[in-house]
């Protein structure tokens, strides 16, 4: 499982936004593909090698980078004629189409020339090659939908954006690793609805489901490792690693 993105909304300088890479060697995927992390996803995985995109929801700290990716499909060097699936959220398609209408482009469909499009139903599993995958809705501003990827007894639950939630927790629990976001700082305090998690509110997420690594990730520059670190080891007693851009964890380990 690699980290191509590890920033919160606004990027940390040289970092990218939201993006996961769970590369089992037969069917890489990637958990959202958020702002800039094409150029990092391209250090660990040719594009052609992927086997789907996932987004959790249509921020655009999330899935922007859909954008670059179909650029390099349609003319790079690495073309290919199967077209890559995108699994979007409920109501992600129309966004996306939205969207990317006013682009202009160059014959056939902007999207459709080389992206496999469709929306999940988060109610049900949705399998890809050898790989299952589950959701479970977050607490957030707009539908989102934290994911599960399984395949031959190992697990990565990905948070997506999300205040604490019963069924985050639920669908992390036993994972082998849970990708958590801490964007709110230590003390902060959102007004009104919630949509976001502290690193002490991922731990006690974590601590919840007994997963056994617990992977910090999408907070802001102002967030240090070591804040993070440190309010979330007073919480979760397993291993606690704090993403950065191109962080790559065995997962058979």
């Amino acid at each position: 499982m690699t980290v191509a993105g590890s920033s919160s909304s606004i990027p940390r300088p040289d970092r990218a936004c939201s993006s996961y890479l769970v590369d089992d060697g037969e069917t890489p995927i990637v958990l959202d593909l958020g702002t800039g992390a094409f150029a990092n996803l391209r250090r660990h995985a040719d594009y052609d090698r992927l086997g789907a995109v996932v987004i959790s929801h249509m921020h655009a700290d999330h899935f922007i980078d859909l954008i670059p990716l179909r650029y390099a499909l349609r003319y790079g060097a690495h073309r290919s004629e199967k077209k890559l699936p995108v699994h979007l959220p409920p109501g992600g398609l129309a966004m996306l189409r939205t969207l990317v209408s006013a682009f202009p482009h160059e014959g056939g469909d902007f999207l459709d020339d080389v992206f496999a499009l469709s929306e999940y139903d988060p109610s049900r599993p949705l399998a890809i090659e050898g790989v299952t995958l589950r959701f479970a809705h977050t607490a957030h501003y707009i539908p989102a939908f934290a994911v599960r990827w399984e395949r031959d007894g190992i697990s990565v639950t990905y948070s997506a954006d999300t205040a604490p939630d019963e069924r985050v927790t639920t669908l992390a629990r036993e994972t082998d690793v849970f990708l958590c976001e801490a964007t709110l700082r230590h003390g902060e305090v959102e007004q009104g609805l919630r949509g976001h998690s502290s690193a002490a509110d991922a731990a006690g997420m974590a601590r919840d489901a007994g997963v056994r690594r617990l992977v910090l990730t999408h907070y802001p520059e102002e967030a240090t490792s070591r804040d993070l670190d440190q309010a979330a080891r007073a919480i979760f007693a397993g291993e606690i690693i704090v993403a950065d851009d191109h962080t790559t964890l065995d997962l058979a380990r």
